[in-house]
């Protein structure tokens, strides 16, 4: 029996272990060794190749590398380097690899260009890429309309099965997927998303119309692209159809670009949960003046904000030279309340990030995050009461318990509603990042604990 013969897996050791090899091979300059070597490669190892090169020798290998295979490597490369390849490239390199990219990569690509280069770009384009360029860079940058391809299969519902097979055949040899076919009517309008499996094992006489239910999930161009992914977890898509504000198809998302969307956006949310501007390029390309820029100015905005604690310890100076030992606590307080606070806009920005949590669920959520702040204060207030007694005597206890138990509540709502308030406003919920948090909440602390000490000194005293 004839086995079909599969490519070994390798470990991801191995793997870095025969990108070295090929490395070394070519700064041999042992050209001829480095290609029968990469022959067999797959393109995203090929592009791991040339992360580990030099510009002279990325070019050389490049232009070594067939051009359709050359295409796909050149996708799976960054935008740092794709543009500095492509001031290597001559004119007519160039223009093969453009005509080679699936439409979706050569937007992404076109979106990243400076202007003069992107000008370069478009007139080595053929007049039907270029039509096709201008179209999908038309749309919104943030819109599934810039991430969809023209590179589908649509048939017509009165097709037989037989005809539709045959359409396939002859123009479904370069579609980007082919296990989902799309059923339009005359004027483009979508009308059915159907499964191959379905044409084949239907009947070749009967018409494509008799497998439609008319069941299918289609997106506008213009929605935001966030919402694909979302789309895509929800139904567990392959391919998500795009269609005008009339119903008429006009390409597809695909899930490669889906996950790569996905990534980008939880990214971007790392990056603003820790106060950090989004990068534009991957940290490693980034140079210590981007770094810089991206993230002196929380920094700068947050030190205004700690003026604020440093005025509230300042109104209460005669209650900590009465009871100095108010200013040991200080730290535990203020800091247990940040790290509450923390965790609680971490949970619900990622909740409403996958669409657990909706802007409407605020409420359920205030209820929740009440009881649990009361809890999590009160486990942490008679921990806390018990250091206060043995630093001091169990007056100074019951205030540090007390205003433990009320800071760790009032973090927690703080954490937990201040993402529903910037969703309400159109803003990321991302914002909420954890030093915003735990600054906000210094100030809070400080003004409850010294409230909570004056009040039961005063009236203990």
């Amino acid at each position: 029996m004839d086995t079909e013969e599969t490519k070994p897996t390798i470990t991801p050791e191995e793997l870095d272990q025969r990108i070295q090899g090929v490395v070394e091979l070519i700064h041999l300059h042992r050209w001829k060794d480095a290609a029968k070597e990469l022959s067999d490669w797959e393109p995203p190892e090929i592009a791991e190749v040339m992360f580990h090169l030099d510009k002279s020798d990325r070019v050389l290998l490049f232009r070594s590398i067939p051009r359709p295979k050359a295409a796909d490597v050149f996708s799976y490369l960054d935008y740092e380097h794709q543009d500095a390849l492509l001031t290597e490239l001559t004119d007519e390199d160039t223009r093969h690899l453009l005509a080679n990219l699936t439409p979706d990569d050569r937007t992404a690509l076109l979106e990243e260009l400076p202007a003069k280069v992107l000008q370069r770009m478009m007139m080595l384009l053929s007049p039907s890429d270029l039509r096709e360029a201008r179209q999908l860079l038309g749309y919104p940058e943030e819109s599934v309309g810039r991430l969809m391809t023209p590179d589908y299969i649509r048939v017509k519902k009165d097709m037989t099965v037989a005809e539709a097979l045959a359409h396939m055949r002859r123009y479904g040899r370069d579609r980007e997927t082919f296990n989902l076919v799309y059923v339009t009517d005359d004027e483009g309008k979508l009308l059915d998303a159907l499964r191959l499996r379905r044409f084949i094992m239907a009947s070749p006489d009967d018409k494509v119309e008799s497998l439609m239910d008319y069941d299918f999930i289609a997106m506008n161009a213009f929605e935001d692209r966030e919402k694909a992914v979302e789309m895509v977890q929800l139904y567990d898509l392959n391919a998500l159809p795009v269609v005008d504000s009339q119903g008429v198809l006009l390409g597809i998302v695909t899930v490669d670009d889906i996950m790569d969307v996905a990534e980008e956006e939880a990214t971007e949310d790392i990056h603003k949960i820790g106060a950090v501007a989004p990068l534009e390029t991957p940290y490693s390309l980034a140079s210590p003046f981007m770094l810089v820029r991206k993230r002196i100015g929380w920094l700068l905005a947050l030190v205004f904000v700690n003026l604020i604690s440093s005025g509230v310890i300042a109104a209460y100076e005669a209650t900590l030279e009465t009871y100095l030992v108010l200013a040991f606590f200080i730290p535990l307080l203020i800091g247990s309340g940040g790290n509450s606070g923390a965790q609680s806009a971490t949970l619900v920005v990622r909740a409403l990030a996958t669409g657990d949590l909706r802007t409407r669920s605020w409420l359920p959520t205030l209820a929740k995050e009440v009881f649990v702040g009361l809890m999590l204060g009160a486990m942490m207030g008679l921990v806390s009461s018990v250091l206060g007694a043995f630093r001091g005597d169990w007056t100074i206890g019951l205030v540090i318990g007390l205003a433990m138990t009320c800071i760790i509540l009032v973090a927690n709502l703080m954490g937990s509603m201040l993402p529903f308030l910037l969703t309400k406003l159109k803003l990321d919920p991302a914002v909420a990042s954890s030093p915003l948090i735990t600054t906000t909440v210094d100030v809070v602390g400080l003004m409850i604990y010294f409230g909570v000490a004056t009040l039961i000194l005063q009236t203990l005293g």
